[in-house]
Order: structure tokens, then C-alpha cells, then sequence
């Protein structure tokens, strides 16, 4: 059912794994090189990827580590990755918009089309959704990958390093949409790891002035200037309050108060920080995931009219991404800090678990078939 492929697949298709006892390991994975090759296993709007690149997520180490992110819990054995570039090596006939050897990037969620969200162009909230490396939906770290072909946006000449970095870019850019950031808006963004970065990107894309970003590492504050010079920095002290680590952002900030505040960590004492700083009719946005249940400061945002808003995932943010990468209005060149073969995997998360490495985006990386 398959059209010929682009380069005939030759090495067997193999995962990055982890399970219950949070061990991590390569083996082989589906679809087999036997079924790529007998051609007959795509089913009606598929498409067989050969991943190219890879990136690490926070979650996917999480996963690895914890075992679990609130109530998705590892239970079996698991592959991770969802920040996924490649190239299409075949394609089911009923596929039109795809032809093989398209370069593509995968957005990682297989929705139902059904429910209310769906329904309503908010498919992050899809009901029925079948998220990839979302326990107990296997991942994106894979030799070969079966993805439905609407969900694989064509990126040109795009290399697939940015291809794959389009994931934390849409989540981002829903970032921006929701919370509403606009020209001259003075804005904090707390936490300089990928997605914090990512946000800062965008922010001074669209022209947000002053702008300041918090993390407790040195070195990612140093990352983050080197990435935009014109922001403001402030290390969060271990020990420090809430109210104090507020102050000092506002005063890195020239004494302005922020009008939005992206809170990128999840971190119960980041969020509060985010509250005591944000100006009176203000926002903090989370973008962030964090424990089940945490403390806020309740009458802080009751007396400053703070609204607190929550973001999950993202919807119909890829091609708003591709195009800002193709047009240049994103440059996320200097992301990808450390590269590593897909035989290497396990080695690249145990560097992008360890913030001695001064990781930023680890990227696993598969050069053929």
C-alpha cells in the first residue's frame, strides 16, 4: 500500500526506552524494517518518517527519572521523545499533500476529530488524544516512525536541527497568543531552560520592552544574554523569599513592573514570584508544569487584580512557526547545545539530565537509513 521509498531502508528500526524501574536503553522498535520494506503496513493517511533529529525534553527525562508527570505514569516498558525532523520514506496512497522524500516536521498528537475541543480548532484539549511519548503512547525516538500525514508539516530546506526545535517553538508561540504579550509590554519570564529561552525569543520578536529573565544557574542566565544582549538577569538566591526575588526583578526591570509574567518552570516558589512582581490588572501566564497540588499567594492576586492563566500543549501553532523560522524572525540557531547519534542516546540524557553540562537542547541525531 506504500509507494516506493526515497532511499531503500536498511538498518533495523530501533527506540530509546525506559520503563516502571526507570532504566533506559535502545532496542528494536515498530514499525520493524521488515514491515517497512514488505511496504503493506501504513494504514489509510499515513506516512513512514526516517527521523532525522531529535530533542530532549524536559519531560522525557522526567519520565526516565520520576516515572511520571502527574497522573501519566510510566506502567510499561515506554519509548520517549516527542520533538521529532525527518524525511518521508513512504506513503499510503490516500496521502495527497505529502510525496515521498519531503522534509517534515511531526506535531506529535494523534487527536479524534470528535470531541468539543476538537470541534471547536482547541484540539490540545482533545478528550481522546493519543499524545507520542505520553505514557502509555510510545514516542518519537525511533529509527522509523508511522505518523499520520496531517500531522507532518512540510519545513522546506529547513535542517531538520530546527525542524525538530518547531515543538518548543509552538508551545511558545501559543504561549504569546494566549497571554497576549504585545509591543512595549514590559515582561518576566521565569526560567532560562528551552522553553523559557524559546519564550524570550519570541518576546523580543515581538517587541516587548524591558524585558527579564530569572533562573537559580549562572550559566543559563549567561546563555540567555547571549542569545538576546538587551535583557535584564536576575539569579534567584537559594533561600530566597518570594516578595524579595520579586523586588529584585523589578528593580532589574528600572523599577517597572511587569505586565505579563510567563512562568516557564512549574516551581511553586517561581509562580509566587511571578505574582509578587506582576503590576496591579496585570497577568502571569504558566506555561509550566509542576506538582498536583501547590500554594499561591491568594490575596495578592485578589487585591492586584492579577488574572492566572494556564496554558496545555498548543494548537495550530506549526506553520506560524515554520514560517517565522523560514522568514528569519526566529533565529534558533544557537539552541542545540550538544549532539549525539541515536546509538549514543543514553548517554546524551544522561547529559541532559545534569546541569553541570550546561545543556540547553540535547539533540539526538540519526544521519540514514
Amino acid at each position: 500500500m506504500a509507494s516506493s521509498t526515497l532511499t531503500k531502508p536498511s538498518k533495523p528500526n530501533v527506540g530509546v526506552f525506559t520503563n516502571p524501574r526507570h532504566d533506559l536503553w535502545i532496542a528494536e522498535a515498530e514499525p520493524s524494517l521488515s514491515a517497512i520494506e514488505k511496504g503493506g503496513n501504513l494504514q489509510h493517511g499515513e506516512v513512514t518518517v526516517g527521523i532525522r533529529s531529535t530533542g530532549i525534553c524536559g519531560s522525557d527525562v522526567h519520565f526516565w527519572h520520576a516515572g511520571r508527570i502527574g497522573p501519566m505514569i510510566v506502567e510499561d516498558t515506554h519509548i520517549l521523545g516527542h520533538e521529532s525532523a525527518g524525511v518521508v520514506l513512504a506513503k499510503h496512497p490516500s496521502v495527497g499533500h505529502l510525496e515521498v522524500g519531503d522534509r517534515v516536521a511531526i506535531e506529535p498528537n494523534i487527536i479524534c476529530h470528535q470531541c468539543e475541543p476538537c470541534l471547536t480548532g482547541r484540539y490540545n484539549g482533545c478528550e481522546n488524544v493519543r499524545f507520542l511519548s505520553t505514557p502509555p503512547v510510545n514516542g518519537l525516538l525511533r529509527r522509523y516512525v508511522n505518523h499520520p500525514a496531517i500531522w507532518c508539516h512540510k519545513i522546506g530546506d529547513m535542517s531538520y536541527e530546527h525542524g525538530a526545535l518547531l515543538e518548543p517553538l509552538s508551545v511558545a508561540l501559543a504561549c504569546m497568543d494566549r497571554s497576549g504579550v504585545k509591543l512595549g509590554d514590559p515582561v518576566l519570564i521565569c526560567g532560562a531552560g528551552p522553553i523559557g529561552l524559546v519564550t524570550l525569543l519570541c518576546c523580543r520578536a515581538a517587541g516587548a520592552e524591558p524585558i527579564v529573565i530569572t533562573d537559580i544557574d549562572e550559566g543559563r542566565l549567561a546563555f540567555a544574554k547571549d542569545l538576546v544582549p538587551s535583557v535584564r538577569t536576575h539569579q534567584v538566591r537559594p533561600g530566597s523569599s518570594a516578595e524579595d526575588s520579586a523586588k529584585a526583578v523589578v528593580a532589574a526591570a528600572d523599577h517597572i513592573e511587569p505586565a505579563i509574567a510567563l512562568e516557564c518552570t512549574g516551581v511553586e516558589s517561581s509562580v509566587a514570584t511571578a505574582i509578587y512582581a506582576t503590576k496591579f490588572g496585570g497577568k502571569v501566564f504558566v506555561i509550566g508544569v509542576g506538582k498536583n497540588e501547590i500554594n499561591i499567594p491568594f490575596m495578592r492576586l485578589s487585591t492586584r487584580e492579577i488574572d492566572l492563566q494556564f496554558q496545555y500543549r498548543y494548537s495550530n501553532m506549526w506553520p506560524k512557526a515554520i514560517r517565522l523560522v523560514q522568514g528569519g524572525v526566529i533565529d534558533l540557531g544557537k539552541l542545540v547545545t550538544h549532539r549525539f547519534d541515536l546509538e549514543d542516546a543514553v548517554k546524551a540524557f544522561q547529559t541532559a539530565a545534569d546541569p553541570k553540562t550546561g545543556a540547553i537542547k540535547v539533540q539526538i541525531q540519526s544521519g540514514g537509513d
